[in-house]
This record gives structure tokens, sequence and C-alpha cells, in this order.
């Protein structure tokens, strides 16, 4: 059999070649990236000048221990929220 005939395209099946999202559950998608993008970037940091010094209070400080994790899990609700929405 040739190639051609193997292939069966989805026009002739009649299946609904519908895109897996709507446009506003991709946008969802983008934020809740972003947002997890933005966690990550506060949790950078921490170059010291000197690599024998230890300074706990820039390590183990508010921003890095709590609310970058936190907008963290606030991305992936909202990428959560993103996949499990129903268009309208």
């Amino acid at each position: 059999m040739s190639k051609t005939s193997k292939h069966i395209s989805a026009e002739k099946e009649g299946i609904d070649a519908r895109p897996v999202f709507a446009k506003e559950n991709y946008k969802f998608m983008i934020a809740g990236l972003a947002i997890v993008v933005v966690g990550f970037l506060l949790m950078m940091g921490g170059n010291s000048d000197d690599p024998n010094s230890f300074k706990p209070s820039e390590v183990y400080s508010f921003r890095r221990i709590t609310l970058a994790p936190i907008v963290i899990v606030l991305g992936l609700i909202v990428e959560i929220y993103a996949i499990m929405r129903r268009p309208k």
C-alpha cells in the first residue's frame, strides 16, 4: 500500500478539529506562568562578595522563605483554574 492511502485526514473522518482550550484559558495560563516566574525571581539572590562569609539574614529572609513560595503556589492555582475552566 502507498503512504497516501494510509494517511487519513481529520476532515475525511469528520473529527472536530477545535483547539483544546479557549482563548481565555490561554490568557489565564500565561498569567499563571508570569506569576510563577515572579515567585522564582523573588526567591533569587544571595550573592555575596566574600565566599567565606555567610549572612543568614539574607538567605533566610521573609521574601525568600515565605513570600516567594506563596506567590509560586498562587501561580500554580491560577494554572489549575485555567486548565479546568470551561469556556462559555
